[in-house]
């Protein structure tokens, strides 16, 4: 079964009036097999807190075999360059990256989103600005800034009705039933039946 681990939270920062200042998407890894996939970049100059990580799990950038972007903005693909090694995946709804590891369509945010699923003892999808912050789970409220905001709402009832666990783009990942805030890696184990 897949592997997950947080590489680094997202965050997001606003002023009164809500606009923002300051967004920051989470960055995620997946091992499935041998196959290792990062789920979203982060933004331009996070490079090497985004590297140390890596290297902590004993991981270098050329490692990394797949980069799948949950959408296009700056926040979530600044640092695409660092795994020149790396194939940049846009899959479709449905399709399998790897075993355990597959793509939805999550539009709304933007019509081009998508957020993974990885499937185990836990279902956890990495679903970046389909569901901004653990916030938006706890009020029901579809991203602030979407294209589409039916196409938002949809979206946020499906990534909700397949997950136990959440990797939110804007916050730390986070428990549909508990309604709280869990740490990562997850490591699902088949050999002993438990979630780490």
């Amino acid at each position: 079964m897949p592997d997950v681990f947080l590489i680094k939270p997202g965050s997001i920062l606003r002023d009164e009036s809500g606009r923002i200042l300051d967004a920051r998407s989470s960055v995620t890894l997946t091992i499935s097999k041998k196959r290792k996939i990062l789920v979203d970049t982060g933004v331009a100059g996070e490079g090497e807190q985004i590297l140390d990580a890596l290297a902590r799990l004993g991981l270098r950038s050329e490692q990394i075999d797949a980069l799948v972007n949950t959408h296009a903005h700056p926040d979530h693909c600044g640092n695409n360059y660092l795994f020149s090694q790396a194939k940049i995946l846009s899959p479709k709804d449905g399709e399998v990256i790897a075993p355990g590891v597959r793509a939805i369509e999550t539009p709304g945010h933007t019509m081009d989103s998508i957020s993974i699923v990885v499937e185990g003892l836990e279902t956890i999808v990495i679903a970046g600005d389909a569901l901004p912050t653990f916030g938006n789970f706890q009020k029901n409220v579809p991203p602030f800034m979407h294209v589409d905001r039916a196409l938002a709402v949809s979206s946020m009832a499906r990534i909700i009705n397949l997950a136990d666990i959440v990797v939110p783009g804007h916050d730390l990942p986070f428990s549909v039933l508990k309604r709280s805030t869990v740490k990562l890696p997850i490591r699902q184990s088949a050999a002993d039946g438990q979630t780490h």
